[in-house]
């Protein structure tokens, strides 16, 4: 499903050369769920952004899917974001404007899915999210998790075979917290979805992952089975 080798993303700032990611070497069989730990700055939502098509590699290979992500164009990398990885992020990123429906559908717009379609398949996914007589509500009308549950049927509306999520619980309490988390192991458990968990909890890494990689200053540190 994944592998870096030798996977580097520098930034030049000023007189400065920040090792964001420095010589990253990973890999993911397609089924893994891989939490991502590390300190702020350590490398880890850099990484994801790699993955996720958002950030492009100073350096090294990328491949998802056996596809190095270092030589697609830009059109190629939103097909990459469409089709191959949903992404979670800890702030929702829900647009305030849109229902929870039409912010679901608007991943099934881009994809060219007609509108009925999306509409439909956007209702299923919030209706298994438990958000199904929530659908017509903005987000500012929504708690916190049920904001994150519709980022959830938001990342799975492509169905894409690896989610990604970035401290995905980081803004919600403890209960709501442990309700996203057993979300996201039964896509895990029952759909088979690969996941790469970003957080800085390892308590919550050991509880749901079976690998916890720990970066420390955009490098490994080690790479422990649960």
């Amino acid at each position: 499903m994944l592998r870096t080798v030798e996977l580097s993303r520098h930034y030049q700032m000023g007189r400065s050369l920040v090792k964001a990611l420095d010589r990253l070497t990973l890999s993911m069989v397609e089924g893994d769920f891989v939490a991502l730990l590390g300190t702020s700055g350590s490398g880890k939502s850099t990484l994801l952004n790699l993955i996720g098509g958002l950030d492009q590699p100073t350096s090294g290979v990328l491949e998802v899917r056996s596809r190095n992500l270092a030589g697609l164009t830009r059109d190629e990398l939103s097909v990459h974001r469409r089709d191959t990885v949903g992404m979670i992020f800890q702030s929702f990123n829900l647009v305030p404007t849109m229902t929870a429906l039409e912010n679901v559908a608007l991943a099934l717009m881009f994809a060219g899915v007609p509108k009925a379609e999306r509409e439909g398949r956007a209702a299923t996914l919030l209706e298994a999210m438990g958000l199904g007589d929530r659908r017509h509500h903005r987000p500012r009308e929504l708690s916190g998790g049920e904001q994150q549950r519709v980022a959830v049927a938001r990342a799975l509306a492509n169905n894409a075979p690896l989610l990604l999520a970035d401290e995905p619980t980081g803004n919600l309490d403890s209960r709501t917290s442990r309700d996203i988390m057993q979300l996201i192991q039964t896509l895990h458990v029952r759909d088979g979805k690969t996941i790469l968990l970003v957080t800085h909890d390892a308590a919550l890494a050991a509880t749901y992952a079976r690998r916890t990689v720990t970066l420390l200053d955009g490098a490994m540190l080690s790479d422990t089975d649960a």
